[in-house]
């Protein structure tokens, strides 16, 4: 995939979340770099730009993982906690996507929905090089020790995302609704 050139209607349609990545990481951090650089063209009411990038680094990603084996072994148990740890621990890339808060709701739900647009992009423009992502809102993400760790304040910023990054292990397969059920022609 990642030698073949698509255009957008492909790179749109082919695009999966991908769970499990090859253990092998992106060899150059540019690629991301450009790939975040070129998501901030998402529409953003008034130009807001509302959104902030993390890159996780390795001492980031352990704690996390280790927040989420903790949090799973409360409630899913042992055993599960630790499936995933060595899952999560394997994932080669971690990006954090953030939106500024606002205490007016309407400019806060628009900066929120720009922020999504933001994510979209980024995982197109990484697809188009060969790199599969995954967006979580697992409850890690949510919880104030998650903040702390990735340095966000919780009051200036809400976390959108824990976007995952990396050469797919497989590409999932999937079919979409056709058309007549998703769009009403109104007079």
């Amino acid at each position: 995939m990642a030698n073949k050139k698509m255009g957008l209607d492909e790179i749109i349609k082919s695009r999966r979340t991908i769970h499990d990545f090859i253990s092998e990481q992106v060899p150059d951090i540019s690629v991301i770099k450009t790939a975040i650089a070129t998501a901030c063209w998402a529409p953003n009411h008034h130009l807001t730009e509302p959104w902030n990038f993390y890159s996780l680094g390795k001492e980031t990603v352990n704690s996390v993982c280790e927040l989420n084996r903790t949090m799973l072994m409360e409630t899913k148990g042992k055993e599960a906690a630790e499936r995933k740890y060595k899952r999560w621990m394997g994932i080669p890339g971690w990006l954090v996507v953030t939106c500024q808060r606002s205490n007016d709701e309407l400019l806060f739900q628009e900066n929120y929905a720009a922020c999504c647009c933001v994510i979209q992009n980024l995982m197109l423009g990484l697809w188009d090089k060969g790199i599969g992502t995954k967006w979580s809102t697992g409850p890690v993400t949510r919880e104030d020790q998650f903040y702390d760790l990735v340095w966000v304040n919780k009051e200036l910023e809400k976390i959108v995302g824990l976007i995952w990054y990396g050469y797919p292990a497989e590409i999932p397969q999937t079919i979409r609704k056709p058309l007549q059920q998703v769009l009403t022609e109104l007079p």
